[in-house]
């Protein structure tokens, strides 16, 4: 990417959009001049211009939630680029892993929610979002507090009722519990510093097509 390519606006800013570049999610949208872009590039670190405090930043250069940047694309018009970085801690200033976490319109439900890839995704962001911010009132948090040993005793109790589930053949039930553990499941992975991906990884290496 050439610089003089970009179209900087009046103030001599473009918006940049930061987005994980494994799962495709849109973490953060900021602003940047000349000089924020050649240190990002040079550092391979993510930085940007401040419009209230008028002056240069790092993301994660206060909460230690670093954004690597993995690749820097500009769009077909030249005003806006693109970040896409491996996320280091969440990326909003609340705690919440993406600033974009304040549906308007929920998604259509054959889009998402039938979707177990995205709708895991989903899951297992806010999974990590409450471990990393442990709020009261939070289940997550609660469970992390009593200790793996109580979660995996859950993991126990969840899968026999998946077992009592599929023995009655209510397929109802069978799909509640089997969410029930899955969702536990999940919150392992997440404890133990694990992802889906892992999981995801290891499926795909035991699956040889014939």
């Amino acid at each position: 990417m050439e610089l003089d390519a970009i179209r900087f606006d009046e103030n001599g800013l473009v918006p940049v959009v930061m987005q994980d570049a494994g799962s495709g999610e849109v973490l953060t949208l900021a602003y940047a001049n000349r000089e924020a872009i050649e240190l990002t590039l040079a550092t391979g670190f993510a930085h940007f211009f401040s419009r209230s405090r008028q002056r240069l930043w790092k993301k994660g250069e206060t909460s230690g939630n670093v954004q690597k940047v993995v690749e820097v694309i500009l769009d077909c018009d030249g005003d806006a680029v693109l970040y896409r970085v491996e996320s280091q801690g969440p990326a909003c200033h609340t705690g919440a892993r993406s600033c974009f976490h304040n549906p308007i319109q929920p998604a259509a439900e054959s889009a998402v929610e039938s979707d177990l890839g995205k709708v895991t995704e989903r899951v297992f962001r806010t999974i990590q979002d409450r471990l990393q911010a442990l709020p009261e009132g939070s289940y997550v948090a609660t469970l992390h507090r009593q200790g793996l040993d109580r979660l995996l005793k859950k993991i126990g109790e969840e899968a026999g009722e998946v077992i009592i589930a599929a023995k009655n053949s209510n397929r109802d039930e069978l799909a509640w519990e089997a969410a029930d553990l899955y969702f536990h499941l999940l919150l392992v992975l997440a404890e133990l510093d694990l992802s889906p991906k892992d999981l995801a990884k290891e499926l795909a290496r035991r699956h040889k097509p014939e």
